[in-house]
């Protein structure tokens, strides 16, 4: 595709896939296994290790995607019908969706206007003698008030499954994601995120009872993995199944993309970074609100560089859009509210005056391109499209 400046389209988001990766997986190929296997477990090790290491006392379950990792972590919870179960109106349809799958309710409810995360005041409020966990999403990359969180679920009792399908490797207090008190937490993997494996995600959880249960449920309820009963040396082709489980496995050939991206996580942060940064600069006089940047000390994961119109700008959102579009820049909107999406206002009967931050977020934002396989060119034409659009 090509734009009015004939120069190529940039897209919003590409994967960096190295010759490492390509190397894994022509390996896998040619291993002879290639669905999950000794490589999916390598990655579940190594992500650990990524994390602090066994002395951690945390368990990573390999996925097929974070959503199942989040069904995987609500279901070893035991949420089910007459539960509620709240979230941020403000993020993908996944975190919502995989409550109703067990039947339980969601309660969505509004953001920080500052940091786009969920508000832990609107949590507050919104807690009901149904309600059995909190979902918190890291938008963006950046951590959500997880100390009020966790305190809040102390105080009444309730489970925490953290969204952090944006927040590799964000920091919370010098603290990885993945590492914090919560009862879970689900990462994503899919292409456009900070690293990939084409489709896959990670569940994450100290509790050895829930990692248990997501093991089995994530192939099919058998009481044996596939693996196990197919390396032993001994017979061991039977199996129980000991409950109605799905098919949320991570393959060895997208685990060998992950055992390398794995590796490059931290390169691929300083470019991110990098990449906000000179955004960030670039943009500080124009009418814009620029995504907020973490505490002190701590790490933004830069998923996304969402910006929002301020009300001096000179063209709409969707004009905007459309402008770069035509400048041969892809972006997107991270995200149209669930609020806004035909079935969670109809089954709730939501309107737009219940979630004022999220609405008119939502109403000015947009997502520019931020990946690391932007070029320096690459990074400066966007920045001077951005310019030439804002200054009229």
């Amino acid at each position: 595709m090509t734009s009015d400046t004939a120069l190529p389209f940039l897209p919003f988001a590409l994967p960096e896939i190295g010759e490492e990766e390509i190397a894994e997986v022509i390996d896998t190929l040619r291993s002879g296994w290639v669905t999950t296997g000794p490589k999916a477990k390598r990655f579940e090790a190594d992500f650990i290790d990524f994390l602090g290491g066994p002395a951690t006392g945390l368990e990573a379950i390999a996925v097929n995607s974070a959503t199942a990792g989040l069904h995987l972590a609500l279901e070893a919870l035991g949420i089910g019908p007459g539960d509620e179960v709240i979230t941020t109106t403000h993020t993908f349809t996944a975190t919502a969706e995989v409550v109703r799958y067990l039947g339980a309710d969601v309660v969505l409810v509004d953001i920080d206007p500052a940091t786009l995360n969920i508000d832990p005041a609107a949590v507050e409020a919104a807690i009901t003698p149904r309600t059995k966990a909190i979902v918190p999403v890291h938008y963006a990359g950046l951590a959500a008030d997880m100390p009020a969180l966790l305190a809040l679920a102390r105080r009444h009792g309730l489970k925490v499954v953290e969204d952090a399908a944006h927040a590799l490797p964000t920091t919370v207090q010098g603290q990885l994601v993945g590492t914090l008190a919560s009862d879970a937490t689900v990462f994503s993997f899919y292409a456009n995120k900070t690293i990939t494996t084409g489709e896959g995600g990670m569940l994450v959880t100290r509790d050895a009872e829930l990692a248990r249960r997501a093991k089995v449920m994530r192939l099919h309820g058998m009481s044996r993995d596939a693996f196990d009963r197919f390396t032993a040396t001994v017979p061991s082709w039977y199996y129980e199944i000991v409950a109605p489980g799905f098919k949320y496995n991570l393959t060895d050939i997208a685990a060998a993309l992950g055992l390398h991206q794995l590796k490059r996580v931290e390169a691929f942060q300083q470019r991110r970074v990098a990449i906000a940064r000179r955004y960030s600069e670039a943009f500080a006089d124009l009418p814009l609100l620029l995504p907020p940047e973490p505490a002190a000390g701590d790490r933004h994961a830069w998923h996304l560089y969402v910006v929002r119109l301020a009300d001096a700008a000179p063209l709409s959102r969707d004009v905007f859009i459309e402008r770069l579009f035509q400048a041969g820049i892809g972006c997107s909107v991270h995200y149209i509210p669930l609020h806004l999406h035909p079935y969670w206002r109809d089954r709730y009967g939501l309107q737009p005056a219940q979630f004022p931050h999220s609405q008119r977020a939502y109403e000015r934002m947009l997502s520019l391109p931020l990946y690391t396989r932007m070029c320096d060119a690459d990074v400066e034409r966007v920045v001077a499209t951005v310019r030439r659009l804002l200054q009229g």
